[in-house]
């Protein structure tokens, strides 16, 4: 599943076409998505984008009257074509703009979603109840730490929760994890503020780095251009088990937690 990089390599990807742009013809070859595309988004039609915003996996495609909310699903992806490209089996929505090109929402499994907020309208559910955005000032180590005071969750799960910070996926949890030197498995309320100002920053610092490599491919995962990500090169423990740490040399172990796989090294963290 595209997590939070991919998500926002496709915002930055898409942004320099759409913004400023008129969408002269909004075209839904499919509307049966995870949940029905419904018709108020044909709003879009003859509407200015006004901005291309990202709130934690959810790309935000505003125009005067309200805003598309998309997410990619599984294996979803948005790329800008050439209006004469043939359209592929699965380009379930198209957005035709004035400079000549065409957005188009690609997903196969149908796990995606399009859908429409009115400008008049309270924040949508899925966006309501939303944490703080990891790449923001608001998520910090000491927001992390009170966050995790009395609770027996496990930090990996509980930095995944969207409720506390948004776009923390499986990947770079494992990730962010083994930088902070902190065991997937360990009790939230077991970290102290070192561990949380720690994790936090190493949060920020494998997203970002992720975000500037275009990505992570795995399975399909292409971003705006069609050209995969390549931040899964850089992958310290996730999918490696059994493969030595790459600092200290001990085997990378696997284990499962909310019924997703874990990766971490027995050394390094603890």
């Amino acid at each position: 599943m595209p997590e939070l990089p991919e998500v926002e390599t496709t915002r930055r990807g898409i942004e320099p076409y759409l913004l400023g742009r008129t969408i002269r013809l909004l075209a839904i070859h499919n509307a049966s998505l995870r949940w029905p595309v419904p018709a108020a988004v044909q709003a879009l039609q003859g509407a200015v984008v006004e901005s291309v915003a990202r709130r934690g996996k959810y790309l935000l495609i505003k125009v005067a009257s309200g805003t598309a909310i998309v997410h990619l699903g599984m294996s979803g992806s948005l790329r800008i074509c050439q209006l004469d490209e043939p359209r592929r089996k699965h380009d379930h929505i198209e957005l035709h703009l004035d400079c000549g090109r065409v957005l188009r929402f690609h997903d196969p499994r149908r796990f995606g979603c399009f859908l429409w907020q009115a400008s008049d309208e309270p924040t949508h559910s899925l966006l309501a109840k939303l944490g703080p955005e990891p790449l923001s000032d608001e998520f910090d180590g000491e927001y992390l730490f009170k966050a995790c005071r009395r609770r027996q969750l496990a930090i990996k799960n509980l930095i995944m929760k969207s409720d506390v910070v948004v776009g923390v996926g499986n990947i770079y949890a494992s990730e962010s994890l083994f930088m902070a030197g902190i065991r997937p498995g360990r009790a939230a309320g077991r970290i102290t503020r070192r561990d949380a100002n720690l994790l936090a920053d190493a949060i920020k610092r494998i997203l970002q780095r992720s975000i500037t490599q275009g990505g992570t491919t795995l399975r399909d995962f292409v971003n705006s251009d069609g050209n995969p990500g390549y931040f899964a090169q850089s992958l310290l423990v996730y999918g490696r088990r059994s493969e030595p740490c790459r600092v200290c040399g001990t085997a990378i172990k696997q284990k499962t937690q909310g019924q997703r796989s874990s990766f971490y090294c027995s050394t390094c963290q603890k």
